[in-house]
């Protein structure tokens, strides 16, 4: 769970720097199922895996939105 929580503050971090410095991409931040919990919200439980693949889709974003800019 640890983990979880990391990548998750990360993903908000991501965010509030993207709202912050490039409000023009806030178009592209719609969650996806992947990246909500499974389940009812009783048994729901976050995938690391999908938190981390959305970490990385925001990442990849900036990245390539600073390249083309």
């Amino acid at each position: 769970m640890k983990e979880t929580n990391h990548i998750l503050t990360e993903i908000a971090a991501v965010t509030r720097n993207i709202e912050d410095n490039y409000p023009e991409l806030m178009k592209y931040l719609n969650e996806t199922r992947s990246t909500l919990p499974e389940g009812s919200n009783a048994d729901a439980s976050l995938n690391k895996a999908d938190l981390q693949n959305y970490l990385d889709q925001l990442n990849e974003l900036v990245s390539k939105y600073k390249k083309e800019h």
